[in-house]
């Protein structure tokens, strides 16, 4: 249930503002009990002071009335303040537990999310969970106190009207109630269409070199105007609701008033009231009425921030499929064989029909390079995956020096490992920034090495700023082969173990690819290198090459050997010399 998941969210992240929420809840109970003796004393200047002309008291009394009204001003804004505080403190550690749950996921639950909607989970829905804790603290805690001591006070001045309090009270509660009730299904798609607004959205930012190279602009406009559509629909949906909310509130208040002023001139012709009683009667009845009515500006919220925290709690309950072990091991044992090693090791996505990868084994020493290839879908990428431990093999093991990666210390896991993924992604700071980003203290003469090794000295070195030059989000101020030797120099820099480039050559032309594998042999010397790559010419002098097919090992040995016994690999060698020679 939302509202289940609303009350558990605000339960664990508002405990440590306990003293703070104590201290709002006092500062609202004083200034309401102020604003409940205000009409008492009014209506006393009126039956004893104007209908007697004593001056002395009228004077009197205003000023009591101005000294409570100055304290209720001062505890309404310290309140609010506290309140405010409360409500953003509470967002902050939200969002940075929210932050810390995706950071701690696989890349199966990132996909199974997605990265659109984890956005606006964690700022569109946080915000709206805030905003009605913001309005719980300044309206909510008072509205009670005033509609209680409002009833108390208005039968204390003529129990002969009670029947109207009786009468206006459930009638605007039950209205707004149904209205609210309306708005919950509306407030969901909101989100849902919001999810899908961010989506086609960085989508096309993402790839508007496609779009527009495949003049498709027109109809990634038409997808974004449909998804924007659908998102207004929802939006209008909730809105005829709301819109119904404000005059129903406003006809129960003044058909109240009217009735106040009409019952109670007819008990004060009557001599059973008097006029200050009246205006009493009529000013703590407003009060109950307003009540109500700022508990309708929380009820207006609360569907849609249950909605909103259903759908944070829901990331904060999911585990990642990679779990890290309770005393991770921190260094491989002492006489442990070094190097990497796949023992029949099979990996199967959820709910999928077939694995991805079946019965893989094979050990690489330090020293040694390892190629992969095959063809498009043949498991390449999920293989390389599985050693830093993005996904976790469903069979078998995969160690690394000996050691199972499911048994070690994250940080130490990933402290042996240089990774240049497939997509070479670069994030918005300086060329410096992204080199240090495994190393965070590596120096210039580290970073200039790591560059030349790379192949990328050159074009860092004519930028103006040098390593200081801005890289935007993504490096998509940067060519492709850029952005590629760059994230290739980044792993060089770490001086990690193990070194996994997939597929990280595709975007360099055949000479530089030469000049930057010679350049990796002295600093590979010392650790195991996986390649995954689709050209021959990039692994035909790798220790040991790999072909996958279907995700089965179908050849293994160097160029030569798989030249003479692999078909597929003969397949492959042949298409890419006719490509070539073409």
């Amino acid at each position: 249930m939302p509202l289940k998941a609303l009350l558990r969210l605000v339960r664990r992240f508002i405990a440590p503002y306990g003293g703070v929420v104590a201290a709002v809840a006092a500062l609202q109970l004083v200034a309401t009990l102020t604003a409940l003796l205000l009409p008492s004393i009014n209506a006393d200047i009126i039956d004893r002071g104007v209908v007697l002309g004593d001056t002395r008291f009228i004077l009197r009394q205003g000023a009591l009335m101005l000294g409570i009204s100055l304290v209720n001003v001062g505890v309404t804004i310290a309140a609010v303040f506290l309140g405010a505080r409360t409500a953003m403190g509470f967002g902050r550690d939200v969002r940075s537990a929210f932050f810390g749950r995706v950071a701690d996921f696989s890349s199966r639950e990132v996909a199974r999310f997605g990265a659109p909607s984890l956005i606006t989970r964690n700022t569109n829905d946080v915000q709206q969970v805030q905003m009605t804790l913001l309005m719980s603290f300044t309206m909510l805690l008072s509205a009670p106190i005033m509609m209680v001591g409002g009833i108390i006070m208005a039968l204390r001045e003529d129990v002969g009207l009670s029947w109207l309090v009786a009468v206006a009270v459930p009638l605007l509660g039950v209205s707004v109630g149904l209205i609210a009730l309306r708005m919950v299904p509306g407030f969901r798609a909101i989100q849902q269409r919001i999810d899908r607004v961010n989506e086609v959205m960085r989508a096309q930012i993402s790839g508007i070199r496609v779009v527009r190279a495949f003049v498709r602009e027109e109809v990634e406009r038409e997808r974004f105007e449909e998804a924007n559509r659908e998102l207004t629909q929802a939006a209008l949906f909730v809105g005829r609701w709301l819109s119904a909310l404000f005059p129903v509130v406003m006809i129960v208040l003044n058909l109240s008033s009217v009735a106040v002023l009409w019952f109670g001139g007819i008990r004060v012709a009557e001599g059973a009231m008097e006029i200050g009683s009246l205006t009493a009667f009529l000013s703590y009845l407003m009060q109950i009425l307003i009540s109500v009515m700022m508990s309708t500006f929380v009820f207006m919220l609360l569907p849609r921030a249950a909605v909103s925290a259903d759908r944070i709690v829901e990331v904060l309950d999911t585990d990642s499929s990679v779990v890290p072990p309770e005393k991770g091991v921190t260094a491989p044992p002492p006489g442990a064989p070094r190097g990497l090693t796949f023992d029949d090791v099979t990996f199967s996505y959820p709910g999928a029909d077939h694995p991805v990868l079946q019965d893989v084994s094979f050990s690489v020493r330090p020293g040694q390079t390892l190629a992969v290839i095959g063809s498009t879908g043949a498991g390449k990428s999920t293989l390389v995956n599985l050693i830093p431990r993005l996904f976790d093999a469903t069979g078998g093991t995969v160690k690394l020096n000996g050691v199972d990666v499911r048994d070690y210390d994250p940080e130490a896991l990933w402290s042996q490992i240089g990774l240049v993924p497939q997509k070479a992604y670069l994030f918005s700071g300086t060329v410096a920034s992204n080199l240090r980003y495994g190393k965070p203290d590596a120096t210039e003469d580290e970073m200039w090495r790591a560059l030349e090794t790379a192949q990328a000295r050159g074009f860092v070195e004519a930028m103006p700023e040098g390593l200081e030059a801005p890289i935007a989000q993504g490096g998509t101020n940067v060519s492709g082969g850029q952005r590629q030797r760059l994230a290739i120099a980044r792993a060089l820099v770490k001086r990690p173990g193990v070194y996994i480039f997939d597929d990280s050559f595709s975007a360099l032309d055949v000479a530089t690819d030469a000049r930057l594998r010679a350049a990796l042999k002295p600093h590979t010397r010392d650790a195991v290198t996986v390649i995954v790559a689709q050209r021959v010419s990039t692994i035909q002098d790798a220790d040991q090459i790999i072909v996958l097919e279907d995700g089965r090992i179908v050849g293994h040995g160097t160029h030569e050997d798989l030249l003479a016994t692999s078909p597929t690999y003969r397949e492959i060698n042949e298409s890419q010399r006719q490509e070539e020679a073409a």
